[in-house]
């Protein structure tokens, strides 16, 4: 089945590229432009993408408060959102992490990234791996209130798998790493995110750097 994707920018010429780039892969269908953030809400709530490509700076309402209604913890139903940005250090990189976003694009980079970040979105994961996440985050201007204390306490097992998560291992690299199977890594993940109230591998990641999950930094 194809990939349902709505894009939110408030650029007719942006949302035109992203459109003609994405019709070019059999598995990707775009379902509907919008030009502002309201109508992006609309457009989801009717449509139910699969992925929402929202552009950081929209009238109305922006892209962190789409992908916080969209994808952040409170959402009833939620749609996988890729923020598309102008900035690699943007000031808004921390809240729309924190709001449920999947990943980034930089409307510079190229086709190819553009279509590997709706897919990884579908699947789970984000384009930019959480070291390098992390890395971007030490550059915002701004200093961010500290996170919210988990909603429960994480076991010594879910707090092993966060530190894995936060150095960009995958399902099977965590399986391998801890000896056991990838879906009990998968169930522990559902449950960490259920207790950290985050949407996702990057909002896991970022629980982990900060609360000391993590033995080793990334370079």
């Amino acid at each position: 089945m194809s990939i349902r994707v709505l894009i939110a920018d408030d650029q007719e010429m942006v949302r035109r590229g992203v459109r003609t780039i994405l019709e070019s892969h059999p598995d990707i269908e775009v379902i509907g432009e919008a030009a502002d953030g309201v109508e992006a809400l609309r457009l989801a709530g009717r449509s139910r993408p699969d992925v929402a490509l929202v552009d950081i700076r929209m009238p109305g309402l922006d892209g962190l408060e789409v992908t916080r209604r969209l994808a952040g913890p409170e959402a009833a139903e939620p749609v996988k959102v890729v923020i598309l940005t102008t900035f690699d250090l943007d000031e808004y990189v921390y809240p729309a992490l924190r709001h449920g976003a999947s990943g980034f694009v930089l409307k510079r980079s190229g086709p190819a990234l553009l279509v590997e970040a709706v897919r990884a979105a579908v699947n789970g994961d984000s384009l930019i791996s959480p070291s390098i996440t992390v890395r971007l985050l030490r550059h915002v201007t701004e200093p961010e209130p500290a996170l919210a204390p988990p909603r429960e306490p994480l076991t010594e097992r879910e707090r092993q798998i966060a530190g894995q998560v936060a150095l960009g291992k995958s399902n099977s690299d965590i399986a391998a790493e801890l000896f056991i199977s990838p879906g009990t890594v998968k169930t522990h993940l559902a449950n960490i995110q259920r207790k950290l109230g985050v949407g996702n591998r990057v909002g896991i990641a970022v629980y982990a750097w900060e609360l000391g999950y993590v033995s080793q930094r990334p370079r």
